[in-house]
């Protein structure tokens, strides 16, 4: 009887199959770090914006407060953007006539607000809260980088779970006197009150409160 398969099927056999094991091996890396790079991520990429509106220059150069444009910060989960006025408290007056400040000025005659493009997004099904982190001493720079250093905004952290989660673990070093939350170029002295002293002056839950699930997803 001839035989059913040629003398070389095995080693097909074994071919065939370590390249489908590479395959989903391949698949699996892809799927695993991909995610997880800045082109993911979208790290370091700055946003378009409807004017180019420059961090570096209001906040670093001008020394503009955060809570200039974003009034809701300590108060409201969202820190809110700034209405069209806002911007002509200075632009009434200064390069009124700058053609990058076009739309702009069509804002404030038309009273339609400016649409600013989200540099930070997080899923509908995530909660997050600005006040609290405020309340807790938590600085601006923590999640959003040196922004008066920024020309342009862009994301400067991943906001995935396990970067939020590693901070709700141990917030300590990430923690400064609420009088120093919205300094730029902080930095923690011999005379600054220690991460932990800061914890417990806060009143911060602890980490297995901290990292439940109903904090972030409700």
């Amino acid at each position: 009887m001839a035989p059913i398969f040629a003398p070389g099927a095995n080693l097909v056999a074994k071919l065939a199959l370590l390249v489908v094991g590479g395959c989903l091996v391949v698949v699996f890396l892809i799927g695993w770090i991909v995610p997880s790079t800045e082109w993911a991520t979208r790290v370091d990429y700055p946003i378009g914006q409807p004017v180019p509106f420059s961090h570096q220059h209001h906040v670093g150069e001008l020394g503009l407060d955060c809570r200039f444009c974003h009034t809701t910060v300590e108060r409201s989960a969202t820190a809110g953007m700034p209405p069209t006025h806002t911007c002509m408290t200075c632009h009434s007056q200064l390069w009124t006539n700058a053609k990058v400040l076009a739309p702009v000025r069509a804002s404030l005659a038309s009273g339609k607000p400016l649409h600013w493009n989200r540099v930070n997004q997080l899923p509908d099904y995530v909660y997050f809260n600005h006040s609290i982190h405020i309340a807790k001493g938590v600085g601006c720079v923590t999640c959003h980088g040196r922004l008066d250093q920024m020309p342009l905004t862009s994301k400067q952290a991943s906001l995935r779970m396990a970067w939020c989660v590693d901070c709700h673990r141990d917030p300590r070093p990430n923690l400064r006197p609420r009088e120093a939350v919205f300094d730029m170029a902080w930095r923690r002295s011999k005379d600054t009150p220690s991460g932990k002293a800061l914890f417990a002056r806060y009143h911060i839950r602890s980490a297995a409160e901290l990292t439940d699930c109903s904090v972030c997803h409700r």
